[in-house]
């Protein structure tokens, strides 16, 4: 295992969505190594239980959330808080694939659930969460978007789209937030092996690791690495900024 770099968040709280298993469960244990408190948000109730028990100590809080949904991430948020924590810390990770297919056969339903959880929801976790970070003048928002967001997967339209819109998000957020201590960052992973690969066809798999020139996927804890520096206070003067993650597939 290679040795860890150490951030520092003792003091401070955050809350990952999707939290409950794959890349949001792997930056909750690096937060917490860290020395942050954190509260995992996720709309599967029995694998938020199951992640709990991956936890020895400093085990995290946990919500039931849809974050499609304005009242359901409103109600967190103020659950969060109504626990006493504090939010300076915001990681958008929840995330689903949507079908592999061509945009012509693309399920009208499943395209805006894609485009509800993938993108809606980042906007409606950060539009719930920014006022409470300006009180404190003071915040770290990371969102995971997708090398799919910058070049456009073929037969999954929606996923590619959505990630491009969170990085968009991202760019604005972060220049609107440029002077109030808040940073807003993004990550551009290359595929990473998670449990999101079961909504995915063989084929569109193999079609991502042949553009991944290092020949293999990326793990959680790689990005759970980028996403630990991108949340601490050392990132300073970083803001609006998208981070290749890719095994060198990014290009631009």
């Amino acid at each position: 295992m290679a040795q860890r770099n150490h951030y520092g968040f003792t003091g401070r709280h955050a809350v990952v969505t999707g939290g409950a298993a794959g890349i949001g469960l792997a930056i909750a244990h690096r937060l917490i190594e860290g020395g942050a408190t954190v509260s995992l948000w996720d709309r599967d109730a029995a694998m938020l239980e199951d992640a709990l028990k991956t936890f020895k100590q400093n085990v995290p809080r946990t919500v039931s959330v849809d974050v499609s949904l304005e009242e359901s991430v409103n109600a967190a948020r103020d659950a969060t808080l109504g626990a006493g924590d504090a939010i300076d810390i915001l990681v958008n990770s929840a995330g689903i694939t949507g079908p592999n297919t061509t945009v012509w056969d693309y399920p009208v339903a499943d395209w805006d659930q894609v485009m509800s959880v993938n993108l809606r929801g980042p906007f409606l976790c950060c539009r719930a969460v920014v006022p409470v970070m300006r009180k404190k003048g003071y915040g770290r928002i990371v969102n995971i978007a997708s090398i799919a967001g910058k070049e456009g997967n073929p037969n999954a339209s929606a996923y590619s789209a959505s990630k491009a819109g969170v990085i968009a998000l991202t760019k604005s957020l972060g220049k609107e937030l440029a002077q109030t201590g808040i940073n807003v960052n993004c990550i551009t992973p290359a595929a990473v092996r998670t449990g999101m690969f079961a909504q995915m066809t063989q084929q569109h798999i193999d079609f991502m690791l042949s553009k991944i020139p290092m020949n293999r996927f990326g793990t959680p804890d790689e990005i759970a690495s980028i996403v630990a520096w991108l949340s601490s206070e050392e990132c300073s003067f970083s803001t609006g900024a998208v981070f290749d993650i890719s095994g060198g597939r990014a290009t631009y």
